[in-house]
Formats: C-alpha cells, sequence, structure tokens
C-alpha cells in the first residue's frame, strides 16, 4: 500500500444515494465494505463525514436560524451520520471508535488527540464527529486539521466525481479531467476542490489531497494502493 494513514473525507450528500433525504442503507454497506478491505490491509483509517444529507449550517440564516446555532445543528447531523457509518462498520467486523469535537458522551468519545492515534495503531478505525466543534469551520476544515493532527499521509476527498476538472462536468461536457495538479495551480484557477481553510491548511503542511468517485466500489482501494485514481493536488 502507498498510504499507510489516511483520512477519508464523505459528504454527507453522498448518503443520500438516489434519495431526496437521509442515509441510503447501500450507500452506507458499500462504505463500509470499501473501508474494511483497507483496514485488513493494515492501513490506519480515520474517517470525517458532512451532515448536508440531514442539515447544513450554512442553511441556517436562509431560513431564518441564527448561523451559530445552524452550525451547531450540522455538527449535530454529522454525529449521526457518524454513528451510522459507525454502525455499518461494526456490522462488517470493523471495530471503530466515534470521536467527538463536542461533548455528548452517551454514544462517543471526546476528541483527545493521543486517544484517536492510539486507536489507530491498534487497527480500528475513528470517526471524528461534529467537526472541530466550533462554528463557522465546515467539515472539509474538519477533515484536514484531523488530518494534520493524526499525522496522515494523505486527504482522501470522496465524492460523486472522479476527480478535479477543468469546469463542472456536470455543467460543460468538454471539462477534462486533471490527473495531477499543484496547489498553486488550483489557485490561480479557482478551482472547487475544498473551502480555503481547509485547502490553505493542506498546502502549509504539505499535506497531499486526492479527490476521487468513493461511489465506485472499489475505487478507495485502488487509491491507496497509489493508482491513478482521480486527482491528486500535491505541492
Amino acid at each position: 500500500m502507498k498510504y499507510k494513514k489516511i483520512l477519508l473525507k464523505l459528504s454527507g450528500e453522498a448518503l443520500m444515494g438516489e434519495q431526496q433525504y437521509g442515509i441510503d442503507t447501500n450507500r452506507l454497506v458499500q462504505y463500509a465494505e470499501d473501508v474494511k478491505g483497507i483496514v485488513d490491509q493494515g492501513v490506519q483509517v480515520a474517517v470525517v463525514i458532512g451532515g448536508g444529507n440531514i442539515f447544513r449550517g450554512v442553511q441556517a440564516e436562509n431560513v431564518g436560524l441564527d448561523r451559530v446555532q445552524g452550525d451547531y445543528m450540522g455538527m449535530l447531523a454529522t454525529v449521526i451520520n457518524s454513528m451510522a457509518l459507525q454502525s455499518a462498520l461494526e456490522k462488517a467486523g470493523v471495530h471503530t471508535r466515534l470521536l467527538s469535537g463536542i461533548n455528548i458522551q452517551q454514544v462517543c468519545e471526546p476528541y483527545i488527540r493521543r486517544r484517536a492515534m492510539r486507536h489507530l495503531e491498534k487497527g480500528r478505525v475513528v470517526i471524528f464527529g461534529a467537526g472541530i466543534g466550533s462554528p463557522y469551520f465546515t467539515t472539509d476544515s474538519a477533515a484536514s486539521l484531523r488530518a494534520i493532527e493524526i499525522e496522515a499521509d494523505v486527504v482522501l476527498k470522496g465524492t460523486r466525481v472522479d476527480g478535479i476538472y477543468t469546469a463542472d462536468p456536470e455543467k460543460d461536457p468538454s471539462a477534462t479531467r486533471y490527473t495531477t495538479i499543484s496547489f498553486q495551480d488550483v489557485f490561480e484557477k479557482n478551482l472547487n476542490v475544498m473551502d480555503m481553510t481547509a485547502f490553505t491548511l493542506c498546502k502549509e503542511n504539505e499535506l497531499p489531497i486526492i479527490v476521487f468517485d468513493m461511489n465506485k466500489p472499489g475505487n478507495l482501494r485502488k487509491v491507496v494502493e497509489g493508482e491513478s485514481v482521480g486527482t491528486l493536488v500535491t505541492m
């Protein structure tokens, strides 16, 4: 395996599958099986998952809610998704630990870096819920920060598209996919990879990002083995 320790960032929207809302069980099972496949090969896996299939903090102001309150609601949505993923992983026979950025002691451990590192060393999948525990930060930022803290080799951003394109491939049929691209080119071309805070964290810490299609079974293993799947963002 090319990468020994990874931070896998999953979007909440991807969990919807073909539904309009909530969690598609089939998608959840597929993700669990893909993660199990690389854990069985000795890869240390941490996961951050969004909450957009339930509630997005940035929606709050649009419906008249306070932004900070909305962000905390979004954090709770990520905990729900994290609990669902934990359940699916454990059903697949993978030991997991759910660590939360906010205290919810009945359902998950508080985030402590050394504890997270120890869980990973013991072969457990660590799921980071509730973002970083503060409003105004996205789950992309949480993924970048936690990846740096646990000394991950790479951030793997699993999405519905198979990489970074010159333009939105769903709107522009002539858009072409980058195999590799530098952080600087992403900045200059104003490509949408992660939010700016998350992206800058990775750039400053020279942490590569790979954007790939997580919904295709087997892609996760290919990425971790170093195959040219998706788009690699590097220095």
